[in-house]
């Protein structure tokens, strides 16, 4: 496999993707709005007086942290609880929605948007290796998802640590070795996996519209993780997390693997 050839598929393909705002929109709003507004909320739930904060809402997911966490939260006044959880736990799986979101977005238009733009014969005709073609349309799809989530991450935490640097006498509440983890090592194995299952997904179907909505089944696990957390029935700690990078990753190679095996653009000519 030619990494060069691989590499040229991918800049021709963000080319077209920097001028086509159908494709762009979706994977800009989503990350602004878990960046900027949800800071905002907590910004507000932060002013409200103590006595309207509950904490026994979140009293199953208490009882799941560590030891040393729940000492600290032991000392802490019900509004700087109810923001702590709020801003490290409950919003914490949502972020995982961006890399799939985003990845999924860009992998559904690698070819199901070129077939609508009858681009897609002069690239089929290029000499390339299947294999090679198929690493371009991924690169195309996880390089600017990773940009947007951890440029995400870095203006969540400015923004958060801004608005409760009072409310904690000084203390940061990011970054800390959770969500590092999780924007580090559980984004990219999760966006690679929905890349790898979306460019296959838009190989076969006809258009970007019917790739995209088949792709946003995958954001069901996500909801699954944040459900879990919101009741109490687990925690995302490092411990779990690095469970579940190693679960990715083995998908993505099964996935990688039995898609370069798959992987013919005679079929996808022959689809047009």
């Amino acid at each position: 496999m030619n990494i060069r050839k691989a590499w040229l598929v991918f800049r021709k393909d963000w080319l077209e993707i920097k001028r086509n705002w159908q494709v762009l929109l979706p994977i800009l709003i989503l990350p602004i709005m878990f960046a900027v507004v949800f800071p905002l909320i907590i910004s507000v739930i932060s002013a409200l007086p103590a006595e309207e904060m509950n904490s026994g809402d979140f009293q199953a997911l208490f009882d799941l942290l560590p030891l040393d966490t729940q000492a600290l939260i032991g000392q802490m006044t019900q509004t700087q609880l109810s923001v702590y959880v709020l801003a490290l736990y409950i919003f914490a799986p949502l972020f995982l929605i961006i890399p799939i979101m985003t990845s999924s977005v860009l992998a559904s238009d690698s070819f199901a948007g070129e077939r609508e733009r009858k681009t897609i014969e002069a690239l089929l005709a290029t000499p390339i290796s299947d294999s090679e073609l198929f690493l371009g349309k991924t690169l195309v799809s996880f390089i600017p998802a990773m940009i947007v989530t951890i440029a995400s991450f870095a203006t969540y935490t400015i923004i958060l640590d801004l608005a409760t640097l009072s409310l904690f006498n000084g203390v940061l509440l990011l970054p800390n070795l959770t969500w590092i983890i999780m924007i580090l090592g559980v984004a990219p194995t999760l966006a690679l996996c929905s890349i790898g299952l979306t460019v296959l997904i838009s190989a076969k179907v006809k258009g970007f519209k019917e790739a995209q909505q088949i792709s946003v089944l995958l954001l069901l696990p996500v909801m699954g993780l944040m459900f879990g957390q919101i009741f109490g029935i687990l925690i995302l700690g490092p411990a779990l997390l690095v469970a579940l990078i190693a679960i990715l990753a083995a998908m993505d190679v099964a996935i990688f693997y039995v898609g370069i095996k798959i992987f013919h653009r005679e079929e996808i000519l022959s689809k047009m």
